[in-house]
C-alpha cells in the first residue's frame, strides 16, 4: 500500500471550502499529504485547516478568487513558501450557471468558463512551471459526465468541462515527458451544497436514479479514492485520461 502513501508531498486543492474540495482536501491529508486548501471563502477554510490539523496533518488556507489575474501564481507561490513546495494539483474550483441555451447570456457564459476551464488551465500553468522543473507532479483535475455526454446541465458547464477533458490530453502530451501526469475526473451527481436543491425534488431525484446503473446518488467518499489513486505513485504510468466516477450513468447518457 506504499504506493498510495502521499507523505512527504504538498497538495493544492482548489474550491476546497465545501463539497467535494473539502472531502478531497480531507482525503489528501489523510493519505499523508500537506494541503493547500484554496477558496474565496476563507472561514470555510479556517474550519478545513483546524479539522486536518487536529487530526495531525499539515494544512494552510489560502484565499483566491482564481478568477482575477495573476491568482494562480499567487496561489502557487503561496503554497512553496507556506508548506516548502508542490507536488500534486486537484483544480476542483467550479460553478454552473443553470439555463437553457436560448437564455445564456454573455455574462452568464463569462461567469462559467473563466472559473471551470479558464482558472483550471492557468492553475495548471502555474504549478506546471515547478512540477516540470523538478520532474515530478501529479495534477487531477475535476471535470464532469457533462463533459463527456450532452446533460441538461447547461451549454456553458458542458462546453467547460469538455475543454477540461480535452486540456487534460493536451497538457499531459506536453508535460508527461517531465514526470508530470494529468489526468482528470468525471463525476456524476454527488450530494453537495450545489446540487442539494435539485436533489431534493423527488421527481428529478428518481430520473437521475433511473440513468444510473448503480442505482444510487454517489457519496463524497467516492471521490476520495481516484483521486489518491491518480495523486499517487500507483498512478505513475497514467496519464491524459478521464475517469467518470459516475455509478455507470455514462455508459448510455442522460
Amino acid at each position: 500500500m506504499h504506493r498510495f502513501d502521499l507523505t512527504g508531498k504538498t497538495a493544492i486543492v482548489t474550491g476546497a471550502g465545501r463539497g467535494i474540495g473539502k472531502a478531497l482536501a480531507l482525503g489528501l491529508a489523510e493519505a499523508g499529504a500537506q494541503v493547500a486548501a484554496v477558496s474565496r471563502t476563507y472561514a470555510q477554510l479556517e474550519e478545513l485547516t483546524a479539522e486536518i490539523e487536529q487530526s495531525g496533518g499539515r494544512a494552510l488556507a489560502i484565499e483566491a478568487d482564481l478568477t482575477e489575474p495573476g491568482a494562480a501564481e499567487k496561489v502557487v507561490e503561496a503554497t512553496v513558501q507556506g508548506l516548502g513546495g508542490l507536488h500534486i494539483l486537484v483544480n476542483n474550483a467550479g460553478m454552473n450557471v443553470r439555463k437553457k441555451a436560448l437564455d445564456v447570456t454573455e455574462e452568464d457564459w463569462n461567469r462559467v468558463v473563466d472559473l471551470d476551464l479558464k482558472a483550471t488551465f492557468f492553475m495548471s500553468q502555474a504549478a506546471g512551471r515547478i512540477m516540470c522543473e523538478q520532474k515530478y507532479g501529479r495534477i487531477v483535475n475535476i471535470a464532469s459526465v457533462a463533459g463527456l455526454v450532452a446533460l441538461r446541465t447547461g451549454v456553458a458547464y458542458g462546453a467547460s468541462k469538455a475543454g477540461v477533458v480535452h486540456m487534460t490530453r493536451v497538457l499531459a502530451l506536453e508535460w508527461s515527458k517531465f514526470g508530470v501526469n494529468v489526468n482528470a475526473i468525471a463525476p456524476w451527481y454527488f450530494r453537495t451544497p450545489l446540487t442539494e436543491a435539485l436533489l431534493d425534488d423527488p421527481v428529478f431525484l428518481q430520473e437521475v436514479l433511473s440513468r444510473t446503473p448503480s442505482g444510487r446518488i454517489g457519496d463524497l467518499e467516492d471521490l476520495i479514492g481516484p483521486t489518491i489513486f491518480l495523486a499517487s505513485d500507483a498512478a505513475a504510468y497514467i496519464s491524459g485520461q478521464t475517469i467518470a466516477v459516475d455509478g455507470g450513468m455514462s455508459v448510455y447518457g442522460f
